[in-house]
């Protein structure tokens, strides 16, 4: 029987309950691959104050989505359902970057398995320092940790695998198809906004965005569509424009029908659950917007279930 191999789904994780807030914030503002506060030695006291205020809204925002982050079990069927197309060589397991498993949790896993090889897979389609990248440091330090010699595969993007665009395209169809005139709608691709200051250092985030809605769009066929950015944490300049900016402007230009694409997220979460089906729902009924729609996130799509296990198989092979 050959030996087992384990694959490790990297995600950022979610805070599993209300009183779980607090902490994963914690763990996310101290974390200075993806924000830098102040000089590294003044970040954890700083990032306490900034917790401490910001906590009690982000709560009520998780209290509206039922209480919680439905992330990890949503990426566990994601490892599960990749592991089945994989067949019975590859063990599934997760880490998440500031909840639990934790990246050290999940080496402890794989060495009670007693698996050596490892192929890890960042659910971040686009690479950035601030997301695989912060994903990618911890596991070397665990690594480190664990006192144990794995053989080590990364995989830390796919923005442009044919299956992932595929199952975008897809949704993005199915989303239009949802509106009477599927002609009056204007798609509106939301990523995950980063700070300016990221991308002029060389971080290839951007362009990876921009190169998935160039493809998708050529499998959807030609009509009107946005890029804009949500969730910016900071007050330091990030990606522009923004999501409610965008809605703004597509309200004053007197559209009346948004497609919501959610870029660069792979499963629902708070910026799905909450920002957009919640909050932008709501600011775009108060400009006058008629019909806002989401597409379905990829979650367990069939396609993007195959684009992850294509990627473990290519991956294998090297």
């Amino acid at each position: 029987m050959p030996e087992k191999t384990a694959l490790l789904l990297l995600q950022m994780g979610g805070p599993d309950s209300i009183a779980a807030v607090e902490p994963f914030l914690l763990k996310l503002f101290t974390d200075r691959d993806i924000i830098k506060i102040g000089p590294a030695f003044l970040q954890p006291f700083i990032a306490r104050r900034i917790v401490k205020k910001r906590a009690p809204k982000v709560e009520g925002y998780y209290q509206q989505i039922g209480g919680r982050s439905p992330i990890r079990e949503l990426t566990d069927a994601q490892g599960k359902g990749v592991q089945q197309l994989l067949g019975d060589s590859y063990s599934s397991f997760v880490a998440m970057r500031y909840s639990r498993p934790s990246t050290l949790d999940a080496l402890a896993a794989i060495k009670r398995e007693g698996i050596s090889r490892i192929v890890v897979l960042s659910l971040y389609p686009h690479f950035s320092k601030a997301t695989t990248g912060s994903s990618m440091n911890e596991l070397q330090r665990m690594l480190k940790q664990s006192g144990v010699k794995f053989q080590v595969t990364c995989i830390d993007r796919f923005y442009d695998h044919p299956l992932y665009i595929r199952a975008l395209a897809e949704k993005v169809t199915e989303g239009l198809a949802s509106f009477p005139d599927p002609k009056d709608v204007e798609i509106v691709f939301s990523a995950h906004s980063l700070p300016q200051s990221f991308i002029d250092e060389g971080d290839p985030y951007l362009s990876h965005i921009q190169e998935t809605v160039r493809l998708v769009m050529e499998r959807v066929g030609e009509a009107s569509h946005q890029l804009c950015f949500q969730s910016k944490a900071s007050p330091v300049k990030w990606l522009e424009p923004s999501t409610e900016a965008t809605i703004q402007k597509l309200a004053g230009a007197g559209r009346k029908n948004l497609l919501m694409v959610p870029l660069s997220f792979v499963s629902d979460h708070i910026e799905t659950l909450y920002e957009i089906d919640i909050q932008y729902a709501e600011e775009a009924k108060a400009l006058g917007i008629e019909r806002f729609v989401r597409s379905e996130s990829l979650n367990s799509s069939p396609l993007f279930l195959e684009c992850l296990a294509d990627l473990v198989r290519q991956a294998g092979k090297s």
